[in-house]
């Protein structure tokens, strides 16, 4: 049995502010308007016979709570009989309910599935959800946590990673992420997203900054020091005798912008396309979800890599294309300088640190993401990679067909 991908769509980032532009649409209708652009791609032959529609979201409060899942499903009007499961695996979310929905199909259990995220992170702010070891530094203490920010200072620190180090990607991502806007190489994937008069809310990423020529990138402050002293530092600390001091060297331009935004997969067999006439665009050759250190906490999509690339028996040099989740700009400078891939294969259309953070809905639109620049480098067998908070990661190899 193999697993085949018969779409797969987005909505733009949006700034996950009260002024962002999506700020008004509520997630479940978020992700309603891009079940119904599945439906109107695919002469909604495919997506009224799904089996199951598997929705990862990280804050499951207010506007995102209550099985959001189920909400989404019925304001699509799915069929009533369409197994909903919401999901929470933080940062990576949207790759493992991807994964959910094929190992759905593999198993025999679906013929086809919807699988995505979503997060309106102007609606429901990070950490909203109030979870006792956010602000209990005695619990905190006692699970080793910190808030990811201070994390992935921590790995700077551990793998001596510079503030200067970490300015060329910023200015990379937010470069190529322009460009690809400008060139339209969003446009077969990216929906625009509508209010609730039917303007346009939104139809392009409203993240992506222009540093210029990046020289003031250097004069920007540390974001995270005053959260490391309010005692994560200590914590961290504890754990790692070895470390004498924590330096804090991510800047705000280092880190993704919060960001609204939505993405969605359709899965399947291949019967069940040739049944309905419909070919897949792309085949699913592994995936891999893995988690690592609680505290260096960024490195745990490097291990997902790792095992999806033995999983497929594949190396790093045999990927047409590898959107690789800039989840601080800690991460991709890692990568660059421990992998050695060919950086014109890596983020070419830019990435998180350009287009913002949805945090449950980022697997999903990377995973677009890289059809997308498969289609633009002409590749055939591309990677994505993506880590989150408190050490969890996911990985999965795609063939383009």
């Amino acid at each position: 049995m193999e697993v085949f991908v018969y779409d797969a769509v987005r909505s733009p980032r949006g700034r996950g502010r009260a002024d962002g532009s999506m700020a008004e649409v509520r997630p479940p209708i978020l992700v309603s308007q891009l079940i119904d652009g599945l439906r109107q791609r695919n002469a909604g032959a495919l997506v009224d016979k799904i089996d199951s529609f598997t929705l990862s979201c990280v804050t499951q409060i207010g506007a995102q709570g209550g099985h959001i899942a189920v909400a989404a499903k019925l304001l699509s009007d799915l069929p009533s009989n369409v197994a909903p499961l919401s999901i929470n695996n933080f940062c990576v979310g949207g790759l493992s309910a991807i994964a959910a929905g094929a190992r759905r199909i593999l198993s025999g259990e679906n013929e086809l599935a919807i699988s995505g995220g979503v997060e309106s992170m102007s609606q429901v702010g990070f950490l909203t959800d109030e979870a006792s070891f956010y602000t209990d530094m005695t619990l905190a203490d006692r699970m080793g946590w910190a808030p990811v920010g201070v994390g992935a200072d921590l790995l700077a620190n551990v793998e001596g990673i510079s503030a200067a180090d970490m300015d060329f990607f910023t200015l990379r991502s937010n470069q190529l992420a322009a460009k690809a806007w400008a060139e339209k190489r969003f446009d077969n994937r990216v929906l625009a997203i509508k209010n609730d008069d039917g303007s346009i809310a939104l139809g392009h990423d409203e993240n992506i900054r222009d540093h210029g020529d990046g020289s003031k990138l250097s004069s920007l402050e540390p974001v995270f020091q005053s959260m490391g002293e309010a005692g994560f530092d200590d914590i961290i600390l504890s754990k790692m005798p070895d470390l004498s001091s924590l330096e804090h060297r991510h800047s705000i331009a280092h880190c993704p912008p919060i960001a609204d935004g939505a993405g969605l997969a359709l899965l399947g067999t291949q019967g069940a396309g040739e049944s309905l006439g419909i070919k897949p665009i792309a085949k699913i050759i592994a995936f891999a979800e893995t988690a690592d250190s609680p505290l260096l906490q960024l490195t745990a999509g490097f291990r997902a890599m790792d095992a999806v690339l033995k999983k497929a028996n594949m190396q790093l040099s045999d990927m047409d294309a590898i959107e690789f989740m800039e989840a601080f700009a800690v991460t991709p400078v890692k990568f660059m300088r421990d992998y050695e891939p060919d950086l014109d294969r890596v983020n070419v259309n830019g990435g998180h640190l350009a287009m913002g953070h949805p945090m449950g809905a980022t697997g999903a639109i990377l995973f677009g993401a890289l059809l997308d620049s498969l289609d633009h480098l002409d590749g055939e067998i591309g990677l994505v990679v993506t880590t989150g908070g408190v050490g969890v990661g996911a990985a999965a190899i795609v063939q383009r067909l």
